[in-house]
């Protein structure tokens, strides 16, 4: 991290905020989706910053289920106070109290699962696989065909236009969900939760973008911002605006790491 950055982490933990994206991040990216497992030394290195820093958070696509049991998170010790917020902040989960909070499956996305097997066999993309997030659909093409994701790009856009849904591209998968909310919405939240001093946000992918977005706000407020990306060939997006750019989630266990080392827990 830059030297300024570093010491104020290093003066002032209590009052710095780690939010982390989870896929392609905390996780590798594999085929299967439900296979993608937290990075263990990564979560091993946030229970140690745990104990020190003032709030770790993971924000991620993910509805929180499936990030507690890909994370092994819940009951873990040094998160007694993680907070997930799930589905680009739809979603909250404390581990404080183990409850999560979501609003109800809009109608929309009951409409959108009634039909998009069909509209996607009729565009030749009956293969896709389809994850229902419950407050979203995933369309996932890794491992199907090259291009047949550019192709379903615009037509799915209209789609979800016609359902007034947001369109949420991905490394291979492109994911339509209710609008309203992103993760520089939940990220702001979580500031003022703390009244943070310093936020380290780390991410991949377009997704993180308003995250990116709400950190550099943040500076012009006063807030020290550091910004990572996970690097990877398939999205360099954040890369530009990182502060720090790190070869994937095996390097982004380092990090974390190094991080926990530099605070001596």
């Amino acid at each position: 991290m830059s030297s300024s950055t570093r010491a104020a982490v290093l003066a002032d933990p209590r009052h710095t905020l780690l939010a982390v994206d989870f896929d392609g991040t905390l996780a590798h990216i594999v085929e299967d989706p439900t296979r993608a497992y937290a990075h263990p030394r990564s979560v091993a290195a946030l229970a140690r910053l745990g104990t020190v820093l003032g709030q770790i958070a993971i924000v991620t696509g993910r509805p929180v289920p499936q990030a507690l049991e890909l994370g092994g998170f819940e009951g873990r010790a040094g998160l007694e106070h993680l907070v997930i917020y799930g589905q680009y902040g739809a979603e909250r989960w404390d581990a404080e109290n183990g409850e999560t909070t979501r609003p109800d499956r809009p109608d929309a996305i009951r409409r959108l699962a009634d039909v998009l097997p069909s509209w996607l066999a009729e565009r030749g993309a009956g293969d896709a696989r389809l994850e229902d997030k419950g407050l979203a659909i995933a369309i996932h093409t890794r491992g199907i065909g090259e291009g047949l994701l550019d192709s379903l790009a615009a037509p799915l856009a209209e789609l979800a236009a016609e359902l007034g849904l947001a369109v949420e591209p991905g490394r291979q998968v492109i994911e339509l969900r209710a609008p309203g909310h992103d993760k520089g919405d939940a990220l702001r939240l979580l500031v003022e939760g703390l009244d943070a001093r310093q936020v380290i946000f780390a991410g991949d992918d377009l997704g993180d973008l308003p995250a990116y977005a709400a950190v550099e706000s943040l500076r012009e407020r006063g807030v020290g911002g550091l910004l990572i990306c996970s690097a990877s060939t398939e999205q360099d997006a954040l890369v530009a605006r990182a502060d720090v750019v790190l070869d994937g989630p095996d390097a982004v266990a380092d990090w974390l790491e190094q991080l926990a080392d530099d605070l001596h827990v």
